[in-house]
């Protein structure tokens, strides 16, 4: 199989520089950060593998200071995760100019850019210093889901690791701690050596209940290493109307702690605060076994509280931690979606969150904090009738908080005065508004609620309920102002000093940054690209239409439909119907140069968001949970169905693509409705659930497992869903795309269908691309998978 995809695909198409150099110089340590010797690698285990919950070690990289243009330049390129300076003059971001996701920095309001790291592997997410002194960002090597997170001057100096570097581990970007000695780094570790349960810490001799996870030179060294946890349980927070997603208030533990895991899928997750100078030992903050996620979103200013996200999706849950005793004092269900989902006031005595708990749609609640770190009540500070609160960012000043709305795909943005009406949830005091946004610290905090009514204060509820809008400690009337957006879909908000940066994409152009001067008026950074820019001369994109079909059970759906150039408008033509990943993500109207290329070869393209898309309420997302997928697979018919009866598509020339869980959902719609596509497109699909649980990453499986089923309790429901378990009814050629470095959704799923086909007789082939993961992130990969991809459609569906 691997044969014939390089038969298909060429030769590699990328060329990794060696790494050498030495690292750059430090500063004082943080008062919060005893100083200790540079930090060698992790003590492996006797089996070769790093430690479970060793701290990660600094490794230098190559200088890469100066301006440089890359070798190859994309006219029509992106910029987007936008970070910037404190002084919000310049901007660190992530620009595919040079062909591949890279660090860029360059001013706001001026032409001149500078790459800051020229390697090879995609950046995914970028993280300036509240100091200005480090920019910290993500990278993927291969493409791959193993991250590492690296720090870098501004200048583009002093370039190196903080963690991700050992073997087998992967490491995710957190918030910065507000002096900017410090930046947060959660580290996926595989479990294969447990870590010592508390009765072993407890006989063990040393000074410290962590100091056996340490590296060598840091063991017997309690006092320069802070571990948070074990916590106590606290009280449930709301209760959620379906079963499926009522969640407990399990404390988050330092290792050790008695955390008992929902699935035991085999890796750990902890997380540290690291100085990026190298001269203090990491702090531990919190340790999950077998955990899903856990992102540090907030610290509060006097370092006293840390907020924390985690669970799987679907079960998202905000944690605030009491760093002085280790206690976790409240936990609180968030909505999926944007990981940065609230902020803590500066003065630490308000909590700001975008949560759905108790209610469909998310909304901004509020909750006054006593001075222990409890939630006093919960009021709503905004709320929209029946659309998310999807994106929030709050402003380093603490007087204002920008909330974007999505509406049935479409971005509105508000900025609403969080500083006039007091505390929420109470009638006295000033309030401390909210704490900065993702511009400076990677993002806000967390939320939690977990108190009893008893001790909710005077706000007489401990958590808002959807069904009294009118309680007491709601405040919805504070004053807000609406910002006009150039294009439809808003990506990230970035709080710039008195500016701010929108991250903006569109049905007519590539993402691009744009910065508010006065607050209201967007405009286009210099360096990112013109629409004119955004396709080829006398190819103008296609603004697509909206479309409503109904689903045989009378659940509407949604979709957005693409007419190709030149068809009359009563003139059915062939169609593809395009499946998003997830598959809780969301169809936008937003340039896809696939549906560009897709569009130019005479075929239209209906992308539909069936069950389990996200934009549509929580109950919407939830439809697919258990034997519901049948249903969502059914979905994908309903919608051909309905284009066809709408007189746009020809009911004999229909064909299906999707990619991830779209890719899934493509495998299982040529099997369950064999007659009605003449061909399919799967991306990075599943083919067999139970083969992808036993080859994906542990923790995307513990994430997975609240969607599609547990791998042991659920088998043989897995195997019903299993396009593999159907394979006998596949009718129709498929083509199926795959990165080789995808350890998301393995090759081996696009592998077993394609033989499986061919064995059958029926035409199948795969398209392996060089050097990608389960998002393909290179210029010449993405022009060799659109073309290879519109060269099978068109072929297929042409006749």
């Amino acid at each position: 199989m691997a044969a014939d995809a390089r038969n298909l695909t060429g030769e590699s198409l990328a060329v990794r520089p060696p790494d050498s150099g030495p690292a750059g110089a430090g500063r004082p340590s943080p008062a919060h950060l005893a100083p200790t010797a540079p930090s060698p690698p992790p003590e492996p285990a006797p089996d070769g593998r790093t430690g479970a919950f060793a701290a990660p070690a600094s490794v230098p990289l190559p200088n890469a200071s100066g301006p440089r243009e890359a070798t190859t330049r994309l006219v029509a390129h992106g910029c987007w995760y936008p970070s910037a300076d404190p002084a919000g003059t310049r901007v660190a971001f992530i620009c595919d100019r040079g062909g591949v996701p890279q660090l860029w920095t360059g001013p706001v309001d001026g032409a001149a850019v500078r790459l800051l790291d020229d390697g090879p592997d995609p950046v995914t997410e970028v993280s300036w210093s509240p100091d200005g002194r480090w920019i910290a960002y993500t990278v993927a090597p291969g493409g791959g889901e193993h991250t590492r997170v690296l720090c870098v001057r501004p200048d583009g100096s002093d370039r190196h690791i903080l963690a991700g570097a050992e073997p087998g581990t992967s490491a995710h970007l957190g918030c910065w701690a507000h002096d900017g000695s410090a930046v947060a780094v959660t580290v996926a570790v595989p479990t294969a050596v447990p870590a010592p349960d508390a009765a072993t810490e407890a006989a063990a001799p040393g000074p410290g209940p962590g100091d056996a996870h340490l590296p060598a030179p840091w063991q017997g060294r309690t006092a320069d290493t802070q571990l948070l946890g074990p916590a106590p349980r606290t009280a449930p927070g709301p209760g959620l109307p379906s079963p499926q997603l009522t969640v407990g208030t399990t404390a988050i533990g330092a290792p050790g702690g008695s955390t008992a895991p929902a699935v035991a899928f085999g890796d750990g997750l902890s997380a540290y605060l690291i100085d990026p100078d190298g001269v203090a030992a990491p702090v531990l903050l919190a340790v999950e076994k077998d955990a899903a996620t856990l992102r540090v979103c907030d610290l509060s200013r006097d370092g006293t509280l840390a907020l924390l996200r985690r669970g799987p999706r679907g079960r998202r849950e905000a944690v605030v931690l009491r760093t002085a005793d280790h206690a976790t004092t409240c936990v609180m269900p968030v909505a999926d979606g944007d990981p940065w989902i609230g902020s803590f006031s500066p003065r630490a005595d308000v909590l700001w969150l975008r949560s759905n708990a108790h209610r469909e749609f998310a909304v901004l609640l509020a909750a006054e904090l006593d001075p222990e770190g409890h939630p006093r009540g919960w009021s709503v500070a905004a709320s929209r009738e029946g659309i998310d609160l999807e994106l929030l960012r709050c402003a380093r000043d603490g007087v204002s908080a920008v909330l974007a709305w999505n509406v049935r795909g479409m971005s509105e943005v508000e900025v609403l005065d969080t500083g006039a009406a007091g505390r929420p949830g109470v009638d006295a005091g000033p309030s401390g508004g909210p704490e900065a946004g993702a511009g400076t610290s990677g993002g806000p905090g967390v939320d939690g609620a977990g108190r009893s009514e008893a001790d909710a204060g005077t706000a007489g509820r401990p958590w808002p309920d959807e069904d009294s809008p009118t309680r007491p400690g709601t405040d919805t009337d504070r004053p807000s102002r609406s910002v006009s957006l150039p294009h439809e879909v808003i990506t990230r908000i970035t709080d710039a000093g008195p500016r701010l940066l929108l991250a903006l994409s569109g049905s007519r152009r590539r993402p691009g940054i744009w910065w508010l001067p006065d607050g209201a008026t967007p405009v286009r950074t210099p360096w990112s690209s013109r629409d004119e820019d955004a396709v080829p001369p006398g190819r103008p994109p296609v603004a697509p239409v909206p479309l409503r079909p109904t689903a045989r059970d009378g659940l509407p759906l949604n979709g957005w439909y693409y007419r190709a150039p030149g068809r009359a408008p009563g003139e059915p033509a062939p169609c593809v119907i395009h499946l998003h990943g997830g598959p809780e993500e969301q169809e936008r109207p937003v340039l896809n140069p696939l549906y560009h290329e897709i569009l130019g070869r005479g075929l239209d393209v209906f992308a539909p968001d069936v069950r389990g898309s996200s934009g549509y309420g929580r109950s919407f997302v939830d439809a697919d949970l258990g034997r519901g997928r049948f249903a969502a697979i059914d979905d994908v018919a309903d919608c051909a169905a309905h284009a066809v009866l709408a007189g746009l598509a020809d009911p004999a020339r229909l064909a299906v693509m999707g990619r991830s869980y779209g890719g899934y959902l493509t495998f299982a719609s040529l099997v369950w409705h064999p007659d009605l596509f003449r061909t399919g497109v799967a991306v990075c699909g599943m083919s067999d659930l139970a083969t992808f649980f036993e080859g994906t990453e542990p923790w995307i499986a513990q994430s997975a497992a609240h969607k599609y089923g547990h791998p042991e309790r659920d088998r043989e429901l897995l195997r019903a869903l299993s396009p593999m378990s159907r394979v006998d009814a596949l009718r129709a050629p498929v083509l199926a795309v795959h990165g080789e470095h995808d350890n998301n959704v393995p090759p081996g799923e696009s592998e077993q269908f394609v033989r499986a086909a061919r064995e059958r007789g029926v035409t199948a082939e795969l398209l392996t691309l060089l050097d990608e993961g389960h998002e393909f992130l290179r210029a010449d990969n993405r022009r060799l998978f659109r073309r290879a991809a519109a060269d099978w459609l068109q072929r297929h569906l042409s006749v």
